[in-house]
């Protein structure tokens, strides 16, 4: 590669549980460069988990987020003029971006009354291993692993 890596970004903790994870979810739910919005979102949706779940709603969302990120993916590879669905692990960064994507994508189609509660929704289902992120997570898993005899095709 002809180009330097860019360097890593330092992501501060969030003001209210001193945790870079969240102000990472956060980032990723913003928008607009709306960041005190998306944390009142945040910090309302892990209200009302904590509500509804009965337990510390940062731990239910920590799990819940662990519960849609995947660990393997397929990724297209052309080979003699055939198209192969290649499994293959993630790094441990892409990892969690995925899953908090997925996360924040299904929060923002489901049919609640504000983000917050779609947010709340989404997480609490994921926590149960249930709900549309977690179901694109098997999707996943279930992709890589009927592909898994193109596996030495890896690069």
């Amino acid at each position: 590669m002809r180009k330097a890596k860019p360097k890593k970004r330092i992501i501060l903790p969030d003001p209210k549980f001193n945790d870079t994870l969240v102000t990472k979810f956060v980032n990723n739910l913003m928008y607009s460069g709306n960041k005190n919005s998306a944390f009142e979102i945040f910090y309302d949706a892990i209200a009302v988990v904590a509500e509804k779940s009965g337990e510390d709603g940062l731990e239910v969302w920590k799990k819940a987020l662990a519960n849609v990120t995947p660990s393997v993916e397929v990724r297209s590879r052309r080979i003699g003029g055939a198209t192969f669905q290649i499994p293959s692990e993630i790094r441990p960064a892409r990892k969690m971006s995925i899953g908090m994507k997925a996360l924040i994508n299904f929060a923002r189609k489901r049919h609640e009354k504000s983000m917050s509660h779609k947010l709340a929704a989404e997480v609490l289902a994921a926590f149960k291993e249930e709900g549309a992120a977690f179901k694109r997570k098997e999707d996943t898993h279930r992709m890589a692993e009927a592909n898994k005899a193109f596996a030495h095709f890896r690069f």
